[in-house]
């Protein structure tokens, strides 16, 4: 039976039932990711090449020769997710222990899409030189660093001084990995609609992190900085609020210079009347966008509503105001655009050229092959950005991010197309076929019954 069959308590309930079925499964695992050996161990006497006496040999060769750390151990496919659990999802500031969880989810997100190693480093501290300092240290053992749930305005400054001083990618999810993919469903939801996206006037409810750089890259990307209006809780954005953002919020202040051209001053209604796109990150719904603001959109109006856990409108209320187009951050309705469909393969793409970090225009490349995946297959209401399900599109992002970190210089090594893509693949294949291995030998039982 399909969604439009269901009454509205029956899409409640479903749209509940994964956080049921997690409390469950989180305690029935233990966790949700383990370390395995990638060697052969033929007897124990292997140890004696993978531990003392033979190890030397190559401590000894990164010691002389230090870039062989990425030849002679696993950095070059390990990264740290690296969180203070000071914004974690739509749940704010609940701690480095209870944002373990999602850490651990993120790595086998990484895993299992990417083919990306990552371990999950979750810091018992708010001060953000503390984090940067423990992140600085920590970066020895990995070839990439992926910040997460870390809450404004600190987690601006730690991602701008760590890639100022690290040579290796260093990003933080909820900004760069989120506006790619953002980009990628407002690039298609415009051609499904008809609707020139250098010309569309774009509300955006919430001015966190997430929504700061999805502004940045809308506007790298082509959209009109002009008829952007951006909302925090205190109203939008323009330049009579200076004194609102100097001078902790920057980046608030670099927006509201450049966005909402007729300075419009009010709330999310204002920001709203007459708009042809809404891009909330904001605060968990499911009444924080109204009906009524819908209502008051442009005709054929395009609506994201991505917090987590529940989006700021269900989605049928959203079509019954008049949207068009509905996406949201979870994989159990149309239009999820949620930023695992970015970050596995832009850091699968970063880390097979060894790049140094990852750039705006690598973001807007994996945007642009994301949207042509989409496209390639057919664009509708529905479907305006991959499903995950769909494995063949991380490759195909993973090289045009390897592709673009070759092209803008920041690549340590330089491969083909070709070679990108067949390199990816394998590796993405390599994880996939090893959790259904491990599903079918038993060594991951089965789950009960739910």
């Amino acid at each position: 039976m399909g969604d439009r069959k269901l009454t509205k308590e029956e899409l409640v309930r479903k749209a509940e039932k994964p956080s049921h079925d997690a409390m469950v499964l989180h305690p029935f695992y233990g966790g949700k990711y383990q370390v395995v050996p990638k060697c052969v161990v033929r007897s124990l006497d292997d140890f004696s090449i993978w531990y003392t006496p033979g190890v030397a040999a190559p401590c000894r060769d990164i010691f002389e020769h230090p870039e062989k750390v990425y030849e002679h151990t696993s950095k070059k496919n390990t990264i740290a997710v690296v969180t203070d659990g000071t914004r974690v999802l739509g749940l704010g500031d609940i701690g480095p222990h209870a944002g373990l969880p999602v850490m651990e989810g993120k790595a086998l997100i990484f895993k299992y899409l990417g083919g990306v190693d990552a371990v999950p480093i979750c810091v018992d501290t708010k001060d953000p030189d503390v984090l940067i300092r423990t992140t600085r240290l920590i970066t020895p053992a990995f070839g990439g660093i992926n910040l997460e749930d870390i809450s404004q305005p600190k987690c601006f400054r730690v991602l701008r001084e760590l890639r100022a001083t690290l040579d290796i990618p260093v990003w933080h999810d909820d900004q760069q990995g989120t506006a790619a993919i953002t980009l990628a469903g407002a690039l298609n939801a415009a051609k499904v609609v008809g609707k020139d996206f250098s010309d569309i006037r774009i509300a955006m409810l919430g001015a966190g992190a997430s929504n700061v750089c999805i502004a940045n890259l809308l506007i790298e990307a082509g959209a009109d900085p002009g008829k952007i209006i951006m909302c925090d809780s205190r109203g939008t954005l323009h330049e009579g609020r200076k004194d609102d953002f100097l001078p902790d919020f920057q980046e608030k202040w670099s927006l509201a210079q450049r966005t909402n051209r007729e300075n419009l001053a009010g709330g999310p209604e204002d920001a709203m009347k007459g708009a042809d796109m809404l891009i909330a990150l904001s605060k968990p719904g499911p009444d924080t966008v109204k009906k009524e603001w819908i209502q008051g959109m442009a005709d054929d109006a395009i609506v994201f509503v991505c917090a987590n856990p529940v989006p700021e409108i269900w989605p049928w209320e959203a079509k019954e105001a008049g949207a068009r187009i509905v996406a949201t951050g979870r994989s159990d309705f149309p239009n999820q655009v949620n930023n695992s469909l970015g970050f596995p393969a832009i850091f699968r793409g970063a880390l097979d050229v060894m790049a140094t970090t990852i750039t705006d225009g690598m973001c807007i490349a994996a945007a642009m092959e994301l949207a042509k995946c989409a496209e390639d297959k057919g664009l509708s209401e529905e479907y305006i950005v991959p499903d995950m399900t769909e494995w063949e599109v991380f490759p195909r992002e993973a090289t045009a991010v390897g592709m673009k970190a070759i092209e803008e210089g920041v690549a340590r090594v330089e491969y083909t197309r070709d070679e990108l893509y067949e390199t990816a693949s394998k590796r993405i294949r390599a994880a996939r076929d090893q959790t259904d291995c491990l599903m079918k030998e038993g060594l991951i039982p089965p789950p009960p019954e739910l």
